[in-house]
Parts: C-alpha cells; sequence; structure tokens
C-alpha cells in the first residue's frame, strides 16, 4: 500500500484554502485592540497551536501504522502473536491527554478572571459606565455620566476603562465587540457586566452574536473609538444640537423593526429603569441605583 504524502498535503491545503475563503481580510478576534481582546488572541493561538501539533502526531502515527502493519504476504492461516498491553505505552497514552485537559483547564480558568475583571492597566482609573440595551433589532446605548444616548452607534474613548450594563428588551441578546473582547448575554431580567478598553483610537464593528429572530443578522453597530478630547467635544456637540428623549419616542423605537443611527440627550433609565435581579451584587445594585439617580438630575 502505498500513501501519497504529497496528495495528502495539497487535500489538507485545499481544505484550509476553502475554510478561509470565507473569512474578511484580518480575522477580527485574531486582531485584538484592547487587552481582554488580546488575552483572548493569545489563548486561541495557544489553542490552535497545541492542536494542530495533536493532529500532526495522529497523522503522523497514522501515517506508521499504515506502512508497518499494511497488508504483507504472509499465508492465509498466519496468525500474529498476541502481544498484551505495556504499562509505559498505556501510561502516555492516558497520561498525555490529562495533562493536555488540567493545562487547558488551567489556562481557561485563569483568562476567565482576567477578562472579567477591570482591563490590565487600568486598574486605577474610574471606568465609564455606558448601559448596553438590546430591542428587536436595535442597540441603545446609555450614557448617565454625559447624559447621552445613541441608536446603532457607539463612542467611546480610547485608553479608558468601559463598563458597559448589559440587558434586553425582549428576546435574549448577545453584546459583542470582537476587536475589544468577548461576546457576554443580555437578558430582560437582569444585568450583566462586561469590561472592556480600547488601547487606541479606531472604528471596531459590533453585533449581536445570539439568533434573536428574523432581523438579528443586520443588529448591528459601529464602536468608534477617539481621544478623550474629542470626546469631550461630541458629548458638547450632542448637547447643543440634539433633542431629547421622550417616553413616547422610545416606546416607538421598542417596536420591532431596523432605525438608523439616533442620537438624543437625556436617556431612557430616566423612566425605564434598568432591571434589577438577586444575582447582581449589592454593590452593583448601589452603584446601578446611583447612575440612575445621576441621569434623572
Amino acid at each position: 500500500m502505498k500513501v501519497n504524502m504529497k496528495g495528502t498535503l495539497l487535500s489538507l491545503m485545499g481544505l484550509g484554502a476553502v475554510l478561509l475563503a470565507g473569512c474578511n481580510d484580518k480575522l477580527a478576534v485574531l486582531d485584538p485592540k484592547g487587552p481582554q481582546a488580546q488575552r483572548q488572541a493569545d489563548d486561541t493561538i495557544l489553542l490552535i497551536t497545541l492542536m494542530s501539533g495533536i493532529v500532526l502526531v495522529v497523522f503522523a502515527m497514522l501515517v506508521f501504522m499504515l506502512i508497518k502493519y499494511r497488508a504483507s504476504k504472509q499465508s492465509p492461516d498466519y496468525e500474529p502473536p498476541h502481544i498484551e498491553g505495556h504499562w509505559l505505552v498505556e501510561t502516555i497514552m492516558i497520561g498525555i491527554p490529562v495533562i493536555i485537559v488540567i493545562f487547558l483547564s488551567f489556562v481557561s480558568v485563569k483568562s476567565n478572571y482576567i477578562v472579567e475583571s477591570i482591563p490590565q492597566g487600568y486598574e486605577d482609573q474610574e471606568p465609564l459606565v455606558i448601559y448596553a440595551s438590546s430591542s428587536d433589532w436595535k442597540w441603545h446605548f446609555s450614557y448617565p455620566e454625559q447624559d447621552i444616548e445613541t441608536v446603532n452607534y457607539l463612542y467611546i474613548p480610547a485608553n479608558r476603562p468601559i463598563e458597559f450594563r448589559l440587558y434586553s428588551f425582549g428576546s435574549i441578546t448577545s453584546f459583542w465587540i470582537p476587536q475589544l473582547g468577548g461576546q457576554k448575554y443580555a437578558m430582560s431580567d437582569m444585568v450583566t457586566t462586561l469590561n472592556l478598553a480600547a488601547d487606541a483610537p479606531g472604528e471596531f464593528m459590533g453585533r449581536n452574536a445570539n439568533f434573536s429572530g428574523r432581523g438579528s443578522a443586520e443588529n448591528t453597530f459601529v464602536t468608534t473609538s477617539m481621544t478623550n478630547a474629542k470626546f469631550d467635544e461630541w458629548v458638547e456637540e450632542v448637547h447643543a444640537t440634539a433633542d431629547p428623549i421622550t417616553e413616547e419616542k422610545f416606546e416607538k423605537m421598542l417596536e420591532p423593526g431596523h432605525l438608523g443611527r439616533e442620537t438624543y440627550t437625556g436617556t431612557h433609565l430616566e423612566f425605564s429603569p434598568a432591571p434589577h435581579h438577586d444575582h447582581d451584587s449589592s454593590e452593583e445594585d448601589s452603584s446601578v441605583e446611583e447612575h440612575e439617580e445621576h441621569s434623572t438630575k
């Protein structure tokens, strides 16, 4: 039996080309622009490298077995000698997978604590709190500190931690800005917290990563990171030009459908506060109440 290594390699390369053909010029999760995304990208590269090594070893062993134990010209009644298991081989076969699982578990748990905390390098800064709420099929961003609300677009200052507080006015959605960090669910009866930061100015695509009806594919938004000076200029411009948000306007927005970019002064938190839930810590609840009180002033 002949093994065509060249044909096998060409097949694998062709398969890889097909799989990558549908990707963008840059795979967003591997083009991080913030510390949380950088950690996740590093873990992804580690996993790809480790799994690729395992696959190569398995393929090498498969080729070795096919060649060494291929059909021979032995007589039809030939019976190979029975060989009992070897303790060293069995130890390696069981021990290596166990070591791999322990290693990946350690990396996963450590990374989970890191990405759930304030981004590394920003611990000494006060985070900017933004309430990100979803409806069919829109994103509403409320800035209690700036007394501003935007629809389907997000402006943030670079080099400052951002604390997103997520919830939904309908079905469960998943808030995701791939170049800044991982996704997290937004639900209707509780607030979940996501800590992110952008290391430099730029534009990053965000979306709802969860299927939530026929319009979920277009449930996207653009995140623009800018310098603190430009962010302050934008806040001043909004207060000088935008109309205030009203309960009637907001109720109209919650109806299923798509909207373009919209900007308002004030936030819907004044008349439609974020939900509270027993799963939230008392410290977070008090912080929510504090920002809601601030937005009503």
